[in-house]
């Protein structure tokens, strides 16, 4: 019997990605909330294996030559498990590159962009108009490369996958993005069919009820735990 993955976790864009997988791949694991509007991300356990202070990151306690390792990054992470489980990351190097270009696709563009979007949109004390404008538009931009894409292809690496996973939770706020799906047909079929799937919704519901006891909007504590980090 596996040993349960456990998961360093809040629910966000990037926690989600590790949810989905877990529960696609039908892995067990348990659930270790990092609240980072409370700043458990800068406790030094968690530092241990996070030294980024983010989340999410595993502890997996079978890991390579069955002693434990810890992953932080979420791309790392979705790599990692989809190794390990060979679910949804392709063992052939033509199906496997296709899957990783999306997947670092989402975690160098489409995740920084449309998280600063949603910051300047929503959480920014001045509403300044270059930066809604300039990260909106980008956000914009990569929801065109996303629709083309999946014009000719059913999901982004091909067959469902981590890439999949990794860009789900992000197009899930496209709202607080500024964006329409509507504008975008391709994308908006994707959409549908994956939050329709079983086990993203089960991965999206985990932790709702801690985050719905946590206002970001209207916690100024927490906005400054979050968005006011220098080196320490």
């Amino acid at each position: 019997m596996t040993a349960p993955i456990e998961l360093f976790y809040w629910p966000t864009p990037n926690g989600y990605k590790i949810t989905i997988y877990l529960e696609e791949a039908g892995v067990p694991y348990n659930v270790n909330y990092v609240n980072i509007g409370k700043g458990d991300q800068f406790k030094p356990e968690f530092l241990k294996i996070s030294p980024n202070n983010r989340m999410p990151a595993i502890v997996d306690p079978e890991g390579p030559g069955g002693e434990p390792v810890s992953v932080f990054e979420s791309g790392a992470i979705l790599q990692y498990l989809g190794r390990k489980f060979k679910k949804f990351y392709p063992e052939t190097e033509r199906e496997r590159i296709a899957v990783e270009e999306w997947l670092f696709w989402q975690v160098g563009g489409l995740g920084p962009m449309a998280g600063q979007a949603h910051h300047f949109r929503n959480y920014a004390p001045e509403k300044i108009a270059y930066g809604i404008d300039r990260y909106t538009n980008e956000v914009n931009r990569l929801y065109g490369v996303m629709n083309t894409r999946l014009g000719e292809a059913e999901y982004l690496g091909g067959d469902y996958s981590i890439a999949d996973m990794a860009s789900i939770g992000w197009v899930r706020s496209h709202e607080a993005q500024g964006q329409n799906l509507d504008d975008f047909p391709n994308l908006k079929r994707w959409y549908e069919a994956v939050m329709a799937r079983p086990a993203v919704q089960a991965g999206l519901a985990v932790g709702q009820d801690e985050r719905e006891k946590w206002n970001l909007t209207a916690d100024k504590n927490a906005q400054s735990v979050l968005f006011g980090q220098k080196a320490r």
